[in-house]
């Protein structure tokens, strides 16, 4: 089947989409002031914080009111947080391109820029970036308002980091894992922080990170690494990627639907999406820490991966 022909080779696409400029723009980083991930610390009980379509269903944050651990989010996930009035205690960022720049809001963003590239507008996740103007300008203020620690792979595009400087963001690097071996090596001899296995998304690096620091009990929020089964394929992330490979026609064979027995409903995904949570299941039998899927949606279930409400987690 074509979505698995393509399963096969996403290590291989992963590679080409961000290898060579995650390494480029670490290079460009190194004299960037910074510390490393290892003067982070969190708590015995952590819960991650995504930005999966789930998260305008199940809200986790509401619920996290009386939470004492550590809440670490994806950058993608922040804004939320912020508004719902919980300042992250961590946030994770690692995808090379400049576009990441509007997570953390763009004070040049232009109605142009949106033209050029609706990533964040069509996508079936933060439905306030649907008003991606308005969005922005609430993000830079909401900002204003806390001081975070940004752990920040030294893979980041200069114009984020540019970003988290002048917004007052304490940064703490760390080097995505690229081949496990020579490069990760050279990485390390060059700007002296630690790897870290990043799972190809920024979701999987904030676990990652959790069970590095020592955390003893994750929580997963916002991990779909799917689309709930009424979302138009042109609002799921890699839909350009898709037509480019197989046009419009095609787009069937792309995804694979699976049925979520937790939840009792069906999902659908995409070979790229299907290749993190395969990732992750993998990285899970491995894990020093206890981890539960509370995302209450999505395909992340399997060996090792305890599937649960928020509520009863808590």
């Amino acid at each position: 089947m074509l979505h698995r022909a393509i399963l096969d080779r996403m290590p291989e696409l992963t590679k080409e989409r961000i290898e060579s400029l995650g390494i480029e723009n670490a290079k460009r980083n190194r004299e960037i002031p910074g510390r490393s991930i290892r003067e982070l610390a969190v708590k015995d009980r952590v819960v991650v914080v995504a930005a999966g379509p789930s998260i305008k269903y199940a809200n986790p944050i509401p619920k996290l009111v009386n939470f004492d651990g550590t809440i670490i989010a994806t950058d993608s996930a922040m804004r939320y947080c912020l508004e719902k009035g919980r300042i992250p205690d961590i946030i994770v960022s690692v995808d090379p391109h400049d576009r990441i720049l509007r997570w953390l809001g763009d004070p040049l963003l232009t109605v142009e820029d949106l033209k050029a590239d609706d990533y964040f507008s069509r996508q079936d996740m933060d439905s306030a970036f649907e008003q991606e103007i308005a969005t922005n300008k609430q993000i830079i203020e909401l900002i204003k308002l806390a001081k975070m620690k940004l752990a920040l792979g030294t893979s980041a595009s200069p114009k984020v980091v540019k970003r988290a400087i002048e917004a007052g963001f304490e940064i703490y690097w760390w080097n995505p894992m690229y081949d496990g071996n020579e490069i990760d090596s050279q990485l390390m001899e060059m700007n002296g922080y630690p790897s870290m296995n990043a799972g190809g998304n920024v979701g999987s690096s904030c676990w990652m990170l959790a069970q590095v620091l020592g955390a003893k009990d994750v929580a997963l929020t916002g991990m779909d690494f799917s689309y709930y089964e009424h979302t138009p394929y042109k609002n799921t992330q890699y839909y350009q990627e898709a037509i480019d490979l197989v046009g419009k026609d095609g787009l069937d064979a792309i995804y694979e639907w699976i049925w979520n027995p937790y939840v009792n409903k069906l999902f659908y995904t995409d070979p790229a999406y299907l290749w993190y949570r395969n990732c992750f299941l993998e990285m899970v039998k491995d894990a020093t820490c206890k981890t539960t899927n509370c995302t209450e949606g999505g395909i992340l279930f399997g060996e090792k991966l305890e599937f649960k409400p928020l509520m009863d987690w808590l």
